[in-house]
């Protein structure tokens, strides 16, 4: 098979990847100003040891990059500890990708009911309680943060509450709330400290968790707004002007770069901006955002548009989604020699080492990319079963899928057909469009497709990408596919249920292989 360049498309513009997913949760935290990590004199303070116990691994973070990793170390008879400064999941459960999929899913409920009466049910005065819907929100955190704990427990992994550092070799110094430190030894030390949402103050975008908001501030506003500004057209961006448009806002999305999902394939983000346009989303591509303030009446925006006019805008609340800052300050790295890149993030080979021996470092923090939660826990499950011995492969950063689960839905995984080509591969292209799928015109859902790019040459499957109903479930089927190094031509062999939504690959996968689908 053709040996690809396995550099994610995400590392084209890191800044729009999303930010809510991964390691620690600071947001909710007391921090100094602008999202800083509070800087405390441990090591001026009184220091007793924890326990005699000398572990083998110490995990800093336990969000699904830590907590995974402390889970397989246990599993693999390592004596493990984790340290976690507010609560278990990390951003990703608290503050990240589970409450925010959970008022995705009220917004779809919304949606649904909005368009019964065509399928022969009658609904009358459709309205959203928006404290009712917050508080399942909070009920299916709360569910998992508990089941999180219930792992640590199942393991016998040693939890400790408090904040990090790094105090020499093998020795990190855990403080709790009350100032109490105390130290631990470990053979082997797991950086899982995850990132917090990144502010611009450069142009007033800096979150007071009223009017300008991050990803967390947009899970708890006191009500839905009338108008919102989403600063951003990466995935947490698209996802959260996709809720609250479902929810009646009047909503505007600003992109910098040419288009809006700019890491997904071209015509992926140009059947969404078709999409966006439909429900009523203003989409300015290739916009630049010059200012942000508050005023009485809510947030002013000066924005130049891709023409290069001037507007100034006004919102009740904004919404800033434009990447992520490591929580890598003051934790006592550089002391400990791990080298950081000039943002801050930790510089590691291909099985997570950094710099410095015995230390370790995944997800967020970790200058890997692309920023996902499921990439961070492959990370954490490599780097115990490197530590304790086994030949793990490296992971293929290529082959991680992503997901968005804005309306409709997107789902992508390996190579777009322009990074394809900018490698100079020879590639084929396979297409297949829901309107011509049974499952798709059952559900009212014929919006959207599903992309294969493959080689020309020797047939193997170099991407999928989708946008459409359910595609965030679809998408499995391709990162199997791409693990395996499936060809157009076996993917087309395989049979798919009639009548599915997969219906869709396999008709993709026959226009790759024959150049044309069956049913189109």
């Amino acid at each position: 098979m053709r040996k690809v360049d396995s550099t994610p498309d995400t590392a084209l513009c890191p800044a729009l990847i999303h930010p809510a997913c991964f390691g620690l949760a600071p947001a909710l935290r007391p921090r100094a100003p602008h999202g800083t990590i509070p800087l405390t004199s441990h090591l001026d303070r009184k220091v007793t040891p924890v326990t005699d116990t000398i572990y083998d691994v110490v995990v800093v973070g336990a969000g699904p990059g830590g907590y995974v990793a402390a889970i397989r170390a246990a599993q693999l008879g390592l004596k493990t500890a984790i340290v976690e400064r507010q609560y278990m999941g990390g951003v990703c459960l608290n503050v990240g990708c589970i409450p925010t999929k959970a008022l995705l899913h009220t917004a779809d409920l919304l949606e649904e009911l909005r368009e019964t009466k065509r399928f022969g049910v009658n609904i009358s005065d459709v309205t959203l309680d928006w404290e009712a819907a917050l508080r399942q929100k909070d009920t299916v955190v709360k569910t998992h943060v508990g089941g999180v704990t219930f792992l640590m427990k199942k393991n016998k992994i040693d939890v400790l509450n408090g904040t990090a550092r790094l105090a020499g070799r093998g020795q990190v110094v855990v403080s709790d709330a009350e100032g109490r430190n105390r130290a631990v030894t470990a053979k082997h030390i797991i950086i899982a400290v995850g990132a917090r949402p990144r502010e611009i103050p450069a142009i007033g975008a800096v979150f007071d968790n009223d009017r300008i908001l991050s990803s967390t501030g947009g899970l708890n506003m006191p009500s839905t707004p009338a108008s919102l500004l989403v600063v951003g057209a990466g995935a947490i961006g698209v996802e959260f002007a996709s809720m609250y448009r479902s929810f009646g806002a009047e909503v505007t999305v600003v992109e910098m770069l040419p288009r809006i999902v700019p890491l997904e394939d071209e015509e992926v983000s140009a059947e969404l901006a078709r999409a966006f346009n439909r429900r009523g989303i203003k989409a300015l591509a290739g916009a630049r955002l010059n200012h942000l303030a508050t005023v009485e009446a809510g947030v002013t925006a000066h924005i130049v548009d891709a023409q290069g006019a001037e507007h100034t805008l006004t919102f009740e609340r904004a919404l800033v989604g434009v990447g992520i800052t490591p929580n890598t300050r003051d934790i006592g790295l550089e002391a400990a020699g791990v080298t950081l890149d000039p943002r801050g993030f930790i510089q590691v080979d291909d099985h997570m080492r950094t710099s410095a021996e015995g230390i370790y470092a995944i997800g967020d923090c970790a200058l890997t990319t692309p920023w996902l939660a499921h990439k961070a826990s492959a990370e954490g499950i490599l780097v115990a079963e490197t530590i304790a011995g086994h030949h793990s492969p490296p992971i293929d950063y290529n082959k991680i899928p992503a997901c968005t689960y804005c309306t409709p839905e997107i789902a992508s995984i390996g190579l777009t057909e322009a990074r394809a080509r900018e490698q100079g591969i020879d590639v084929k292209i396979g297409k297949f469009a829901f309107t011509a799928n049974s499952k798709a015109t059952i559900l009212g859902q014929r919006n959207g497709f599903v992309k294969i790019v493959a080689d020309k040459k020797y047939d193997e499957v170099l991407g999928m990408h989708m946008i459409g109903p359910r595609v965030t479930e679809l998408i499995a089927e391709a990162s199997i596919a791409l693990s395996h190094e499936a060809t157009a031509e076996s993917m087309m062999r395989t049979i798919h249920a009639h009548p599915t939504l997969h219906e869709a690959i396999g008709e993709a996968a026959h226009a790759a292989a024959e150049g044309a689908a069956i049913h189109m």
